[in-house]
């Protein structure tokens, strides 16, 4: 059974352009069905669009505070896609108990650390600052806790000397790249044994 995929961005979507690309291949188990954003302009959905994939826009902001309301809003296009996985790839809004365990077992997310070290943001300097010497980035299942649901990949990457903030993102992002379309393919196929790269 193919499975249908619903990809959830903030910006331009790079790791959203990663999955495209790796669905793209005549032996996917996955086919994207949606990308969506909580922000009108994000640069990925007319990248998205450009590779013929359906997108939706549901600016969070006429929403105030009003999470479940927004939510609701951004339900809809997922579910007129008939997504039955969702994949949030740089969507920048944390989600309520109530939509992810609507997608419960069926929605992962890519965070740039290995988990579960350094959830949240600024991971790379955390890293840094803590004197690591390794970083890297995590593929799990998403839960109502944030960046704690199982992880289902990893990839690392060695900190090097003279590293920043930013050069330790950008060799970090380039296994992004790698990771997570390697999961979601094992994972939309039936096989949620972590991959190590």
């Amino acid at each position: 059974m193919t499975r249908r995929v619903a990809i959830l961005i903030s910006g331009g979507g790079s790791n959203m352009l990663a999955l495209l690309r790796d669905m793209a291949a005549g032996d996917h188990p996955a086919l994207p069905v949606l990308v969506a954003s909580n922000d009108p302009k994000a640069a990925g959905l007319a990248k998205a669009a450009a590779l013929g994939v359906a997108t939706a826009a549901v600016d969070h902001r006429p929403y105030g505070g009003d999470r479940a309301a927004f939510e609701a809003a951004l339900l809809q296009p997922i579910l007129e896609a008939g997504a039955d996985l969702v994949c949030l790839a740089g969507f920048m809004r944390v989600l309520t108990p109530g939509f992810v365990d609507r997608f419960a077992g069926r929605m992962l997310n890519i965070h740039p650390s290995l988990l579960p070290l350094y959830p949240g943001l600024h991971t790379h300097r955390r890293a840094l600052e803590a004197g690591d010497a390794e970083a890297g980035c995590t593929v799990h299942e998403v839960t109502p806790v944030l960046d704690d649901g199982p992880i289902l990949g990893q990839a690392r990457v060695p900190i090097l000397a003279g590293d920043t903030a930013e050069t330790l993102a950008a060799r970090v992002l380039v296994q992004e790249h790698r990771l997570y379309p390697a999961v979601l393919r094992r994972f939309a196929a039936g096989d949620r044994t972590p991959l190590f790269l």
